[in-house]
């Protein structure tokens, strides 16, 4: 397993396959791609889990994370999620928050995130704002 930064290009097969397969493809494109950092995860050469990372000041978002069905549950998310934590502390960052699926609280919880305000819903998904402040 290695960890590479990649093109935005790059993640938009397994942000579509993953988590919005019934959308089209430009549906998983967002409007600041060009200017994001984007991870990937590659086990055996294949493109398996990505992350991108939008910084505005001190505070950077995590969007489009995505890991291969067939990939889940065997740490390679939580690989990047740390790399991209260390990243942002590199960054000089001091708040790391993401809008995550009400389904992956457990998961952001394991690293220290907590939610911010009310579930909010896209489309029939719903949705916390989650953030951890980073020591730099």
């Amino acid at each position: 397993m290695s960890i590479e930064q990649i093109s935005w290009q790059q993640s938009i097969g397994l942000r579509h396959a993953v988590l919005w397969p019934e959308k089209p493809p430009e549906f998983c494109h967002v409007e600041d791609d060009e200017t994001g950092t984007h991870f990937g995860v590659f086990y055996d050469a294949r493109l398996v889990c990505v992350a991108s990372l939008f910084q505005s000041g001190n505070s950077i978002r995590l969007r489009k994370f995505a890991t291969d069905q067939d990939y889940q549950g065997q740490g390679i998310g939580s690989a990047l999620l740390e790399h991209t934590l260390d990243f942002a502390k590199e960054q000089g960052a001091s708040n790391f928050w993401c809008d995550a699926r009400e389904s992956a609280i457990p998961f952001y919880s394991r690293f220290g995130f907590g939610p911010e305000g009310e579930r909010f819903y896209k489309g029939e998904v719903p949705y916390f704002k989650l953030s951890i402040e980073l020591e730099t």
